[in-house]
């Protein structure tokens, strides 16, 4: 309970984290960013953490100068972590297959797997692309890719397009709009906004699934 306390006071005030992450280990920030989404894409246990706000506040920082931060360095060094990230979960996937995904499992849940599984139905290799900007299904989606055997030159060319085209969009949204007054004085709602707007798609498909 503590920790998911932590993690939703992180997610909502990611702006003020990030901003001592930075001032504490500078440089070192590449690292630690390259590791969070890295970790949110290439481990299939880990779809809680929060990629698109931290994109969205590493952007507006940036932006507001002091950082000593590139955000063209910042964004070719999360793009390789998003597409290596994904190729690992991937891999995973392909040797681990759908059997690791329990009913009364907390965190492989067998829903996860269901929804995600109906959304490549769906979409086809396109679901590699759009699931990016689907929290948890972005984590289940390259593991259900391997488990699917997609092959995987395939499956590398829509990577590596979802990956860059997801960095690229919120990062460099949030350089863009980070500094406007409004985004500034409200930060928390604007990363409560980004989250609750990526998941709608996924309630969505729950909704008409069970409704089906």
């Amino acid at each position: 309970m503590e920790l998911i306390k932590h993690l939703i006071d992180f997610i909502l005030h990611i702006d003020k984290h990030l901003a001592e992450i930075i001032n504490q280990y500078h440089t070192l920030t590449y690292l630690i960013l390259f590791v969070i989404i890295f970790a949110e894409t290439g481990f299939v246990v880990t779809p809680f953490l929060p990629g698109d706000s931290l994109l969205f506040a590493a952007g507006a920082l940036i932006a507001a100068g002091n950082t000593g931060l590139s955000i063209y360095l910042l964004a070719l060094i999360l793009i390789v972590a998003a597409v290596v990230g994904n190729t690992v979960n991937y891999m995973l996937g392909s040797f681990l297959g759908p059997k690791v995904f329990k009913e009364n499992n907390k965190i492989l849940k067998l829903d996860y797997y269901l929804q995600t599984k109906a959304f490549f139905d769906k979409h086809g290799g396109k679901a590699v692309i759009l699931s990016r900007f689907m929290p948890i299904i972005r984590t289940i989606a390259p593991f259900v890719a391997g488990v699917g055997k997609m092959p995987f030159l395939r499956y590398t060319i829509y990577n590596v397009i979802g990956g860059a085209s997801w960095i690229l969009i919120f990062l460099f949204a949030g350089y863009w709009l980070g500094t406007i007054p409004f985004f500034k004085d409200h930060f928390s709602l604007i990363a409560l906004a980004i989250i609750l707007v990526s998941v709608i798609p996924a309630v969505v498909a729950v909704f008409k699934r069970k409704k089906a």
